[in-house]
């Protein structure tokens, strides 16, 4: 394999511009991973301290809080992030937003963006059903297998 340095420094830079743990990225028969030793576990990834006060100072009335009335047991089978980025619940500023608790939805509609290393990708529904909760908020920086959302 070769292995493309400048990729795995990028890689490495981007862990420390955003503080996760860990990144992976797949391309053809090519996997590279990187990551930090004694960083935090994916689970108790939190928000880096300059995304937190912007959300808070400028809450936006289109991105819905998590939604308390779903147990955290409940998350088992909630959609997962299958990738590390930045999930985004709108497809741009000041759009609706792709679905909100209580909209049906069709197995493969989009129900938000994660957009990893300047590329958006769509997340799509993994089953039809009613959106029960929403577990991010909009522009969140999200961990790869993170629950977003609870379709049932």
């Amino acid at each position: 394999m070769n292995i493309d340095t400048s990729l795995v420094r990028e890689l490495a830079e981007l862990l420390n511009e955003t503080g996760l743990t860990e990144i992976e990225v797949e391309d053809d028969d090519r996997k590279i991973r990187v990551s930090r030793a004694g960083g935090v576990a994916p689970a108790a990834f939190a928000a880096p301290a300059p995304a937190a006060p912007a959300a808070a100072s400028a809450p936006s009335p289109a991105a819905p809080a998590p939604s308390p009335e779903v147990p955290a047991e409940d998350h088992a089978d909630a959609l997962k992030s299958p990738m590390v980025g930045t999930a985004y619940l709108a497809a741009e500023p000041g759009a609706p937003n792709f679905v909100k608790v209580g909209d049906k939805v069709s197995e493969g509609d989009t129900v938000m963006i994660v957009e990893a290393m300047k590329v958006m990708n769509p997340i799509a529904a993994d089953r039809s059903g009613t959106v029960k909760a929403i577990l991010i908020e909009n522009a969140q920086p999200v961990e790869f297998d993170q629950p977003l959302i609870v379709i049932a």
